[in-house]
């Protein structure tokens, strides 16, 4: 029997290659930063490798964007041009979800993220994200929503146009085959 959130040695070698690949490729992403610290900490955290298998399993193409000194952590986001595409059509959280009574989603992005064991992105995370790159040019992807905008049914998401990011409201029970969410994982 497979543990759910362990790797198997080759899955674990599979993703570090990948991931170490999409750190060179991509030096502007994590300038100043070293693989070797970066792998070494993922090797002690198993569960975190499990977690960035997920966010590249579904399309995430997750990469190192900072590391936090006073935590001593990485932080990792998802680097892929558009949304997710293994994360697309799917509503904000599971009270969106459990309040539609037809055509519902297979999933809420709150939900999945969770079960990823990641978290997403909120507005401040996803305007940094965009200065590394343009994403989301075709695509948006739901951000953290306030408690206050939550509470009244509503639900934001963001992408990028004209130049410009864009924060967007929507019913949080809304899901669109070109909305996703992006996240991020602390290790």
């Amino acid at each position: 029997m497979k543990n759910k959130n362990k790797l198997s040695s080759e899955q674990s070698k599979n993703l570090l290659t990948t991931l170490k690949e999409r750190f060179e490729k991509n030096k502007n992403r994590h300038k100043g930063l070293e693989w070797d610290k970066v792998q070494s900490k993922l090797e002690a955290a198993p569960n975190k490798l499990w977690s960035l298998h997920e966010m590249e399993a579904t399309g995430g193409e997750p990469d190192v964007v900072a590391y936090d000194k006073k935590t001593n952590e990485y932080i990792f986001f998802d680097c892929a041009a558009e949304s997710p595409k293994g994360r697309r059509s799917v509503c904000y959280d599971r009270k969106a979800l459990d309040s539609r009574k037809e055509h519902k989603p297979a999933d809420s992005a709150m939900d999945m993220a969770a079960e990823m064991g990641i978290e997403i992105l909120n507005e401040d995370q996803y305007r940094e994200l965009q200065k590394l790159g343009n994403f989301d040019t075709k695509t948006s992807s739901w951000i953290i929503t306030p408690d206050n905008i939550r509470k009244m049914g509503g639900a934001i998401f963001a992408d990028y146009r004209y130049g410009t990011v864009f924060v967007y409201h929507n019913g949080a029970e809304s899901y669109y085959a070109a909305r996703g969410f992006r996240g991020l994982l602390k290790v």
